[in-house]
């Protein structure tokens, strides 16, 4: 913070107080920052499916309510409350990560001709479009991992849906404590993104 090289008067003296409170301000913000657990979802698996190898597709990244759409875990205590999982937090925002590994895991199966994110300048015979509807943990009865999501196949060429479904899958919370949470989400995620990818090699 820059000032004059000379202040005179009460002016001064109130410059200068606001000065050193606007800087212990920002120092004590900065300590009592909370130093959260970060956590991402594990690499892609392979997934079979018949091949499809002229074709590239767009993976846009996905939509979800406002509640899915942060770095936060989410925990479902009943079907209208949630909370997010204390001092926890996803490594980036939960469509951007979901994204990513969609993408890879298309990479990974080595069966189509690309496959990319938008601005990345492919030339797109089909869209991913997906919609995250659940990623969570319910508490309803035994700590259950919940993944839904919703997929539409979109031809890029003029615009028709060649196919869409909803992809679900549950997986039991085992153990304790906030890594077995999110060991659970990323198991159920994993069966639900290995269904996408298949689902959609055989739809194209």
């Amino acid at each position: 913070m820059n000032f004059p090289d000379v202040l005179f008067g009460p002016k001064a003296g109130l410059i200068r107080a606001c000065a050193v409170f606007l800087v212990a301000a920002s120092l004590s913000a900065c300590a009592g920052k909370a130093n959260n657990d970060t956590y991402g979802l594990s690499a892609s698996p392979v997934v079979e499916g018949p091949a499809s190898t002229a074709k590239q597709i767009l993976v846009p990244e996905p939509t979800a309510l406002k509640a899915l759409d942060s770095d936060q875990v989410v925990i479902r205590l009943s079907g209208s409350e949630i909370q997010y999982l204390a001092n926890s937090q996803w490594s980036d925002r939960l469509p951007k990560m979901v994204q990513s590994k969609l993408v890879q895991a298309f990479e990974n199966t080595g069966k189509i001709g690309g496959v990319g994110k938008p601005g990345e300048g492919l030339a797109i015979d089909y869209q991913v479009i997906t919609d995250i509807r659940s990623f969570e943990i319910s508490t309803d009865g035994s700590d259950t991992a919940v993944v839904e999501i919703f997929a539409k196949i979109v031809n890029d060429r003029n615009g028709t849906v060649r196919a869409q479904k909803a992809f679900r899958a549950t997986m039991p919370v085992s153990g304790s404590g906030h890594p077995a949470f999110v060991a659970a989400l990323d198991r159920a995620f994993a069966e639900v993104s290995v269904d996408i990818v298949g689902w959609t090699l055989k739809a194209i």
